[in-house]
């Protein structure tokens, strides 16, 4: 198993059609110890996800808004003695009037947010951990949603995954001297809970299971817990500050239907 005898600190449960659920649970069956973190009332949701996964793990509490939360979490692990051998950053958040077509008129306090809670954390939370990180290093694994190009409605939430995939090259810059890896995986559109409050979203799903090579299952987020976990195991030793895709193929061609059939 990929991930025997790791510790795997993971952010961003809430339910069990989440991201970073489909992670936890791939780790587990890998082998890992999964410690998970949550906040005020998203925190009983957490917990009531954590009970569906096969082994127990406890719920620490992180609020990435809040800078003590960051070394109130280092320290409990510390007190505890556990040393931290991958991270899972899964938060993402922007406030209603920064998406769905409201690009042009979006408040900066609502832009902020949406930076702070979507790319900073990463950073935070990468150096408030690292001093956890065994002293030949570890892994670092963000999800993202590839930000290489705008695409409709997702607005400022957009500019918040570019900006956190620059934090990964960076990141994976100051942080590699450790031996650190900081890596960002891109998944297609998925049926979660975050993207329900997008609008327009239940176009994206489609487009993507029509153009992908290997098409796309927005139900089915097992692919992208298994590439997270390939990142944290020791199988990427030389990569970092790289972006993987998990879409099916569809980063990769152009306008055009599974078969072969490429635009003009």
């Amino acid at each position: 198993m990929l991930l025997t005898g790791k510790r795997i600190l993971i952010t961003g449960v809430l339910t069990p059609a989440s991201l970073p659920f489909a992670v936890a649970r791939q780790a587990q069956t890998d082998g890992a110890e999964v410690v998970l973190t949550s906040f005020g009332r998203a925190k009983r949701l957490t917990e009531r996800s954590a009970a569906r996964l096969s082994r127990p793990v406890e719920v620490l509490d992180l609020d990435v808004t809040r800078d003590e939360d960051f070394a109130s979490l280092a320290g409990t692990l510390r007190e505890r003695g556990w040393q931290v051998d991958g991270v899972v950053h899964g938060v993402a958040f922007a406030p209603e009037d920064a998406l769905g077509g409201r690009f042009l008129t979006t408040p900066w306090d609502s832009v902020a947010t949406a930076l702070r809670v979507s790319a900073y954390s990463l950073k935070q939370l990468a150096v408030s951990l690292e001093p956890l990180m065994p002293a030949q290093g570890g892994s670092i694994v963000t999800l993202d949603f590839d930000a290489t190009r705008a695409w409709p409605t997702y607005d400022w939430m957009g500019v918040s995954k570019a900006a956190l995939e620059s934090v990964v090259r960076y990141l994976a810059q100051y942080l590699g001297g450790r031996g650190i890896r900081v890596n960002a995986v891109s998944a297609g559109p998925l049926y979660t809970l975050a993207a329900k409050g997008i609008a327009g979203f239940s176009q994206f799903p489609e487009v993507f299971a029509n153009q992908a090579p290997l098409g796309w299952d927005a139900r089915d987020p097992e692919p992208v817990g298994k590439a997270v976990v390939a990142l944290l195991s020791d199988y990427f030793p030389a990569t970092t500050g790289e972006l993987i895709h998990v879409d099916g193929g569809y980063h990769a061609v152009g306008a055009s239907a599974k078969g072969g059939e490429a635009a003009g």
